[in-house]
């Protein structure tokens, strides 16, 4: 059987706003004329924070490790909905805000924690016939969508300065953090969207642990490599 290499494994990168996650992937093949790259877990491009990913036979444990449980933290904005559910979007609707606390927004985002079938926003990267669906919302198509299971471990709100509050969500994957948002507007009538995301956690691994992408690159081949969380332990889940 062949060995491992220092670069079959994971690597742990804390990404900018700005670049894709498919962009990550092509700074590591660029950079360091690695063949074999993939992430675990796309994070839009305005969303910051954890990103794994996986080199050489790593690739291997990307459904593995993409399964895992996300812990995120963001900013929403009440009063303005979007079409996007986030800022990117254009403003559909804009409302008045009612008086609130950050003990009255936990309340309310207790009553979405547990299982619930979640509708993905129209722009999303979900295919329907093969085509993505905000290449759909781009044209001003809607189509209708499949309501997907989610779970909610905890969602907690820790900062509230009208008209943005700050929250920190536990989910399964899969979750979409901008509905999430948009739900909660919707229940308190006002109407709100995402303006800030950052993946905390994946799995076991913290965005703490991560190399911000603009060290990455300044990295030499055996940083690099020292950086690299092997295969076998990836495999065996430490």
């Amino acid at each position: 059987m062949q060995e491992f290499t220092a670069l079959d494994g994971a690597l742990l990168i804390d990404k900018p706003a700005g670049p894709t996650s498919h962009d990550v992937v092509d700074v590591m093949r660029g950079q360091f004329g690695i063949r074999k790259v993939g992430h675990c877990g796309t994070l839009d491009p305005n969303a910051t924070g954890l990103l794994i990913i996986v080199l050489g036979r790593g690739t291997k444990l990307s459904e593995k490790l993409m399964g895992d449980d996300k812990v995120y933290e963001g900013t929403l904005k009440f009063g303005e909905t979007t079409n996007s559910y986030d800022s990117d979007g254009e403003i559909l609707e804009t409302k008045p805000v009612p008086p609130l606390t950050v003990a009255q927004l936990d309340v309310l985002a207790d009553t979405f924690v547990g299982d619930q079938m979640q509708l993905p926003p129209m722009v999303s990267a979900i295919k329907k016939d093969g085509v993505p669906l905000y290449k759909l919302a781009r044209k001003g198509i809607e189509v209708e969508r499949e309501p997907r299971l989610i779970h909610i471990y905890t969602y907690r709100f820790t900062d509230y300065t009208a008209p943005f509050a700050r929250f920190r969500v536990a989910c399964t994957k899969g979750t979409y953090v901008r509905s999430l948002a948009h739900d909660l507007g919707q229940k308190i009538g006002c109407g709100a969207h995402l303006t800030e995301l950052r993946r905390a956690v994946s799995g076991k691994f913290d965005v703490a642990d991560a190399i911000p992408l603009e060290d990455l690159v300044k990295l030499s081949r055996a940083e690099l490599e020292a950086r690299v969380i092997p295969f076998l332990k990836l495999a065996a889940g430490a």
